[in-house]
């Protein structure tokens, strides 16, 4: 491990987090956000479940680790309400046990420190028609695996967990669709986000850390920049005078093309 120790925010989930540098991703928006300020850990396995997110719980957060997260933000949902295969393969969880799993998962990172936090995305929606439309291209004939329908009924039983269990919590199935042309400017795919689709959650995910009464912050501006004192090094300006250019959080938010008010 480099060094200075930075508070460590690991992202742990199927595609939505594997895929999160990509396309002007959300994982990739706040890794620029918090540059000199947090490490963003990226633990995303496209095509998984919550049931083999259970399984390796261990392994990707051990106990007996040196340093533990100060936040983990949790996305599984989306595979495991597509309908079930009649062969009994494939990602479909029944709802029951998707719940149970999410229980598991959020039971073992509060085990692993008082001070990590946690931030479960709930399912967010589809575009069902892009969905069909590239099942068509494939050559793939039969009943939509993937429904708006079902996404909201794991979304609800996300949100109502983390009621439960006083964990905060991202709507993403409701903050997606606030979006003025949701199905065709969010998505890549049907299911995975644009860059517009990613910013969305990005915004969400900063808005809980802004507004969370955690005991220390993690939100962007409380967080101590490194290596962010003055410096003779510093680029001098035309008065002569250094410039200071450690602190750009608000450039990077407006690069992004989000609001500077988070």
């Amino acid at each position: 491990m480099v060094g200075p120790s930075r508070p460590q925010f690991v992202l742990f989930g199927s595609s939505i987090v594997q895929y999160s540098f990509s396309n002007g991703g959300w994982g990739a928006i706040l890794a620029d956000l918090y540059s000199r300020k947090a490490d963003i850990l990226l633990r995303g396995y496209a095509g998984w479940n919550s049931r083999r997110a259970v399984k390796v719980l261990e392994q990707v957060f051990p106990k007996d680790a040196t340093i533990q997260p100060s936040l983990v933000i949790v996305y599984f949902g989306g595979n495991d309400s597509m309908r079930p295969n009649p062969l009994g393969l494939g990602p479909h969880v029944p709802l029951s046990e998707y719940v149970e799993n999410m229980r598991k998962i959020a039971t073992h990172l509060q085990s692993l420190s008082e001070k990590t936090r946690i931030i479960f995305l709930s399912a967010p929606p589809v575009n069902e028609e892009q969905i069909r439309e590239h099942l068509r291209t494939s050559g793939i004939i039969g009943e939509l695996n993937r429904t708006n329908k079902l996404c909201k009924i794991y979304s609800d039983a996300c949100l109502e967990l983390c009621r439960e269990m006083d964990i905060k919590a991202v709507d993403l199935f409701t903050s997606i669709q606030k979006r003025k042309n949701w199905e065709t400017t969010c998505f890549t795919d049907g299911v995975h986000f644009s860059s517009e689709g990613s910013k969305i959650v990005a915004e969400e995910i900063l808005q809980v850390l802004k507004e969370a009464n955690w005991e220390s912050s993690l939100h962007w501006t409380s967080l101590a920049t490194e290596f962010g004192e003055d410096s003779p090094y510093d680029p001098v300006g035309i008065d002569g005078k250094t410039m200071n250019v450690s602190e750009d959080g608000v450039a990077r938010l407006l690069q992004w093309g989000i609001s500077n008010g988070y």
